[in-house]
This record gives structure tokens, C-alpha cells and sequence, in this order.
């Protein structure tokens, strides 16, 4: 799985809420055109992380820990092992087409959920098997059988890249 974290423009501070950015609509859209949309198509997670403020620098917040995480994480790879058993892989992003079939069951507020962002994304269809293997996964660490519309949700939220920003 590949991850790009990315500001879109020369100066690196567009969508940045401490600085100005200097680049015109040009740079920008001639800056994110650098990465072609084959070759975003593959990538499973672009993910924008903006600048931290101080305070959230200094402040602690607890959530879950390393531990609990760990778990999640090992609980759902024995999912996709058990899954995939007798498929000859071994998760969720080597799924190919009549695996997505297969094992990505979405309720119906999920189907609409992800007609919806195909159409108005104008997502591909890679992009669309993308988000389906990665929704599946979301619900693995959910221990959640059938994908529904939250883990559509935050699978497409993770593709920041197929949506247009100028």
C-alpha cells in the first residue's frame, strides 16, 4: 500500500491555515499535474496532513493506545488471512475484481453512498476497486462483516487526490 502526503502547490502551502500561499491557480493545477491520474489511480491512500497548531503541539489528548491498536490490527489480519485462505493472497489490496465481488458486501446506504462520489468525483474504475479494498479493510479493524456507508466514508476520504481542488 502506498501513501502520499502531499501540500498541491510550488510554495508547499496551499490549504495551509498559518501561511499564505504565493502560487496562482496555474501553478497549482500545472503542480498537481505532475503525478498523472494512472499513476494516482494506484496509489491506495492520499492523505493531506495540514501544519499543526501550537496548541495541539503541546496539549495531550489521550486516545487509543499502541496496544489496543496492535490488537485491532492483528485481529483484522487474521480476518484477511482466514479470508483469503484459500485464494492465494493473503489481504485485502491483492483482491482482483471477482475477489471484490466476492468478499466486498456493502449495505444498501453504502452503495449509494460510493454511486454518489463515483458520479461526483468522476472517480475511475480503479479508483473505485481502490476504495472498495480499502473500505473492506476499514471494516476488518471495525470486526464488521458487511462494509456500510461510514466505512465508505472515511475509505473515500482517503483519496484526497481524485478530488479536484481548483
Amino acid at each position: 500500500m502506498c501513501i502520499i502526503v502531499a501540500y498541491g502547490c510550488p510554495c508547499g502551502f496551499y490549504g495551509d491555515t498559518s501561511k499564505n500561499c504565493s502560487c496562482n491557480s496555474y501553478e497549482i493545477k500545472r503542480y498537481l499535474n505532475k503525478i498523472s491520474g494512472p499513476l494516482l489511480d494506484r496509489i491506495d491512500i492520499h492523505l493531506e496532513v495540514p501544519r499543526l497548531q501550537v496548541d495541539e503541539l503541546t496539549t495531550y489528548e489521550s486516545g487509543e493506545s499502541s496496544a489496543e491498536i496492535r490488537a485491532r490490527v492483528k485481529k483484522a489480519r487474521k480476518i484477511q488471512l482466514k479470508r483469503f485462505d484459500k485464494e492465494n493472497i493473503m489481504y485485502n489490496a491483492r483482491m482482483n475484481n471477482p475477489l471484490i465481488k466476492k468478499y466486498c458486501t456493502i449495505n444498501e446506504q453504502g452503495q449509494e453512498l460510493l454511486k454518489q462520489a463515483i458520479s461526483r468525483l468522476d472517480l475511475s474504475a480503479r479508483a473505485y476497486d481502490r476504495i472498495l479494498k480499502l473500505a473492506r479493510t476499514i471494516a476488518d479493524l471495525a470486526g464488521e462483516e458487511v462494509i456500510n456507508s461510514d466505512h465508505i466514508a472515511e475509505a473515500i476520504q482517503y483519496r484526497s487526490l481524485d478530488r479536484s481542488y481548483i
